[in-house]
């Protein structure tokens, strides 16, 4: 059994690694609500921003907040890039079609990574203070609060974007009826790409942060942490910003807590087994509601 000051010292480890998964999620939910698409090449955009990141942290000595603008800058480009040139010319094909061509273009950039900086494992430097802080007896590192402070206001930011820009009501017509945001003038294909931008722009922070928390990179590392940022999507209601955000924090104490409890190898088990629980249970997540459709 874990005393409280244990319990609580694993809630506040259990937010920081959610927060990761909260910002891959709203990528996941994003893209799914304006084009129904499950873009599982999410997780490896991941990686490309992380080693954009580690590029301008060991090699341009930049620290860390030009790192991470960059890295989501660079990440944007790719994120347009794809949606252009693989998903595009399927919008109107079968879903199958450009689930299979996610996939694929997920192998292509983690083997497209792996020629590209090699397959071996790269340590992050430690572009953060190691400062401690001790506070009744739990301890967090001044890079804890950085990631958390870092996750919140790409959050606050991109709900002030959806709610009161021209971007973000335009991405909210276009997920509600794409034919009739076209009539009313709204240029679909730039919000759909703007939609795909500002999602790998979020998965690149997201890889920055994630190689700052577990200070190593490879080409393959994105396909755990984009799996699991799809379940925490799926748990708080695909297709909901306030549901990715809330799934991905609960993904991640759930797995600090099942890690904490001395069951570390049942870890990914309980994120899947999570997912099956949600899609028996409730399959619209958590903040999800039951739509009717007419037949």
């Amino acid at each position: 059994m874990i005393n409280f000051q244990q319990f609580v010292q694993l809630l506040v480890n259990g937010i920081s690694l959610g927060s990761i998964y909260a910002l891959m999620a709203l990528g996941y939910t994003m893209v799914y609500g304006i084009v129904q698409l499950i873009n599982f090449a999410h997780g490896d955009v991941l990686m490309i921003g992380a080693y954009i990141g580690w590029f301008t942290i060991t090699k341009l000595h930049w620290s860390f907040i030009p790192a991470l603008l960059i890295s989501m800058l660079g990440s944007a480009i790719l994120g347009v890039v794809i949606e252009r040139i693989a998903y595009k010319p399927l919008r109107n094909a079968s879903r199958i079609a450009a689930l299979i061509t996610a996939i694929g273009v997920s192998l292509f950039l983690e083997y497209g990574g792996m020629l590209l900086f090699g397959p071996q494992v790269r340590t992050y430097p430690p572009v953060l203070p190691e400062t401690m802080y001790n506070i009744a007896g739990v301890s967090f590192k001044y890079g804890d609060v950085v990631m958390l402070v870092t996750s919140v206001i790409l959050m606050v930011l991109l709900e002030f974007v959806v709610k009161y820009t021209k971007v973000g009501k335009g991405m909210r017509a276009v997920s509600l009826d794409k034919d009739a945001a076209l009539l009313m003038g709204i240029n679909v294909n730039n919000t759909i790409s703007a939609t795909f931008a500002i999602g790998s722009g979020l998965a690149a922070a997201a890889g920055v942060l994630f190689g700052v928390y577990f200070n190593q990179i490879d080409p393959l590392m994105g396909i755990m942490p984009g799996l699991k940022a799809f379940i925490a999507a799926v748990l708080g209601g695909i297709g909901l910003i306030p549901g990715a955000m809330a799934g991905g924090v609960i993904l991640g104490l759930i797995e600090t807590l099942v890690s904490g409890l001395g069951a570390s190898m049942w870890r990914d088990g309980a994120a899947f087994l999570i997912l099956i629980l949600v899609l028996i249970i409730k399959p619209n997540g958590i903040f999800g509601k039951n739509v009717r459709e007419k037949v």
